[in-house]
């Protein structure tokens, strides 16, 4: 097993992979921005080490000054969390070139499943049910029209190499497609670096419902359930939970086994999920894959008793996988509201400042909270502005919705904004309780 591992990140996703080397015996160094300095993964890691000013591109995503700092403090191996490098297939190369250990899929894999496109192209190989869509890359703004004119509006316009919601439109009249597609060109070249683009039909009123998978190199891929991540605000999910209120037992079945075929079909080794839009008639289609530990994964632990990131450690050092399919077992719901430092009445405009007055919604069974704030901690406007993570799990739904209501009253921070209240009327919302929403649910129900 590793003796030391570098956490890549920041922020409440930092911490739980320090707390969960300290529970392995294995020691940690956090690296840091300026503005980072006081941040608590810094002072819960054994070593720390500031790695650049207050932007991302001298920090966080300076390859260089993080590969620097492992080499320094003897790190073996490289946990990049979600977001930043997670996903980057050159970071995860330069790694190996330094005999550090990514913590995460082969490189090969992270560029064969982050370009959706080819990712879509494996997917059909393997069998697996796919949006109809564009026969790979949509080259220019003619050829969009025409693949637009085959599948029918309304149509979207997607980027081969995104994530996070960006370089992706929805067309629903040929007019609107040329600004559409040069649009979302134009956003992904900038978030990016690349400006590959490919199409898909839009399934009108679907669910976004996505399979947590583990895989190691001896070949071996274990589903754990199923997540329901429809509830989203401008393509970025808001609130989750596991599982999904909508699936039948045969469905979920179905899915978790494509879900497995998929991640057997791209070799693949660590954490991933697969995800999938579900339609009103009961079909579901393969989306994309996202290499990397998810914000939302511990809902899956919490209904499963599995914790991914030791699993994804263990992976990494070589080990076989630590259960088998028939070890799974699914008990109970569990529910993931992100709280993050925004004002829902003006936009959601980020709320970076000082948090003078927090009191956490800590105590209880079934009730977690993933954050790295504290009191006197002041929030940087220079990084995402999600602060915590409230998960709730109960025997049922309607025991996981009560705790979670519980929490969120009980969750104080004063000196910012916060969404809470925004999650609140979410849950208490009647068609939610009823599990009637999709992913036009929050456009159309809430913000109205």
């Amino acid at each position: 097993m590793f003796d030391k591992i570098l956490v890549a990140n920041r922020g409440e996703i930092a911490v739980r992979i320090i707390r969960a080397c300290r529970e392995m015996g294995i020691r940690t160094v956090a690296i840091f921005s300026e503005p980072d300095r006081e941040a608590l993964h810094t002072q819960l890691a054994d070593e720390a080490v500031c790695i650049g000013s207050a932007r991302a591109a001298d920090s966080y995503i300076n390859m260089t000054n993080i590969i620097t700092a492992a080499v320094q403090t003897k790190a073996q191996a490289i946990h990049p969390g979600f977001g930043f490098l997670s996903e980057n297939s050159t970071f995860a190369a330069m790694c190996e070139e330094c005999n550090i250990k990514f913590i995460g899929p082969a490189p090969s894999v992270i560029d064969a499943l982050g370009n959706k496109s080819n990712a879509r192209e494996m997917m059909i190989q393997a069998g697996v049910p796919v949006i109809p869509g564009s026969d790979g890359v949509v080259r220019d703004v003619a050829q969009a029209y025409e693949v637009a004119d085959r599948l029918g509006y309304p149509v979207m316009v997607k980027a081969s190499a995104g994530g996070g919601g960006k370089g992706i439109r929805i067309v629903r009249e040929k007019e609107e497609l040329a600004q559409a597609f040069e649009a979302a060109q134009s956003e992904t070249k900038a978030a990016f670096g690349d400006d590959q683009m490919y199409m898909e039909k839009v399934i009108e009123h679907a669910r976004h419902i996505e399979v947590q998978v583990l895989g190691d190199r001896l070949g071996n891929v274990i589903h754990l359930g199923e997540r329901d991540c429809s509830l989203q605000r401008k393509n970025q999910k808001v609130l989750e939970e596991a599982p999904s209120p909508v699936l039948s037992e045969e469905v979920r079945h179905k899915m978790c086994e494509s879900a497995v075929l998929a991640a057997k079909a791209a070799g693949y080794e660590s954490a991933g999920t697969i995800e999938f839009l579900y339609d009103k008639q009961g079909n579901y289609y393969f989306m994309e894959m996202n290499t990397r530990i998810q914000v939302e994964h511990p809902i899956s632990e919490m209904i499963t008793g599995v914790d991914i990131v030791k699993e994804q450690i263990r992976i990494a050092d070589g080990q076989k996988l630590s259960y088998e399919q028939q070890d799974i077992r699914i008990q109970g719901h569990a529910i993931e509201c992100r709280i993050n430092a925004e004002n829902p009445d003006r936009g959601f405009a980020p709320c970076p400042g000082l948090i003078d007055y927090l009191m956490l919604p800590a105590g209880g069974l079934g009730l977690r909270v993933d954050t790295a704030v504290y009191e006197g901690y002041e929030i940087p406007p220079f990084y995402d502005s999600m602060i915590a993570k409230v998960i709730a799990h109960g025997s049922t739904r309607e025991e996981a919705i009560a705790k979670m209501n519980r929490a969120l009253y009980e969750f104080i921070i004063n000196g910012i904004d916060t969404n809470i209240e925004f999650q609140s009327r979410i849950l208490n919302h009647p068609e939610y309780r009823q599990g009637e929403f999709d992913t036009s649910f929050i456009e159309d129900k809430i913000l109205k």
